[in-house]
């Protein structure tokens, strides 16, 4: 799949509304076309629904940084897939490097999320990606596996395809190492291969997003990438200037 790249804006929890407003102002007159790539914000949720109604009548989607499981009850915090989609949001990153590390997700809550989100039509950011620990002991493969056949169990073949994969080596994620052009495309293919292992149909079709430090210097290299379909992109989304870039340099290839 290369006819569309994907670039996903993820803001972390950065922006209050007026910065919101004011970053999308200065973005729409940078990007005066409908790019070719398909561009999504994830905005926190305190400004879902302000973004949808900056976004209403332009090409640009709008996607959430998580969802809980459960439709509704006494979950202090949590937001469920029907409130998201209240807000105008389409797209829910799930399983975020983040949210493993810091915040306790694992391959079993990641499953209930992305059968949420599915269950209410919306389009899952499914995210993978090994530790520096992880890599050094060779096991990024036997990591990736396991990410996708727990985080993917039960989930039919039909829903499997609807959902976008983000691979995120973690150790290459605000760090100053470096993944090689060469290992990014090998994880991908990896990621092909565990899905044809699970019997997906068209797991060649499937979007699989790099999500690495991703920036204005580097985007033309990983854009050569055969098996990158594009970006899960976290700092350099925030700036609206080096945003744009990112996604000027993605219309040139």
């Amino acid at each position: 799949m290369k006819d569309q790249y994907i670039l996903v804006a993820n803001w972390k929890m950065n922006k209050t509304i007026e910065e919101c407003g004011s970053f999308v102002d200065k973005f729409m007159n940078l990007i005066l076309h409908k790019p070719k790539s398909k561009v999504i914000f994830c905005p926190p949720f305190s400004a879902l629904l302000y973004m949808d109604g900056l976004l209403k009548d332009t090409s640009f989607d709008l996607g959430a940084q998580n969802v809980y499981w459960e439709k509704e009850g006494a979950f202090t915090g949590e937001v469920s897939a029907e409130m998201l989609k209240s807000t105008g949001a389409t797209y829910v990153i799930v399983g975020h490097s983040e949210r493993r590390q810091l915040f306790g997700d694992t391959d079993e809550s990641v499953n209930k999320r992305l059968k949420a989100a599915l269950s209410n039509g919306l389009t899952p950011i499914m995210c993978i990606g090994e530790t520096i620990k992880e890599r050094k002991n060779e096991n990024t493969l036997d990591v990736i596996g396991r990410q996708l056949k727990n985080g993917l169990d039960g989930i039919s073949n039909l829903d499997i395809e609807k959902i976008i994969f983000a691979y995120e080596p973690v150790w290459a994620i605000g760090t100053g190492e470096r993944a090689e052009p060469n290992m990014i495309d090998e994880v991908h293919n990896d990621i092909r291969k565990v899905l044809n292992g699970l019997g997906v149909d068209g797991s060649d079709e499937i979007a699989i997003l790099y999500g690495g430090s991703v920036n204005q210097n580097n985007i033309k290299e990983l854009l050569e990438l055969n098996e990158v379909n594009g970006f899960l992109i976290g700092g350099a989304s925030l700036d609206a200037d080096e945003y744009a870039s990112i996604i000027h340099q993605s219309e040139q290839i």
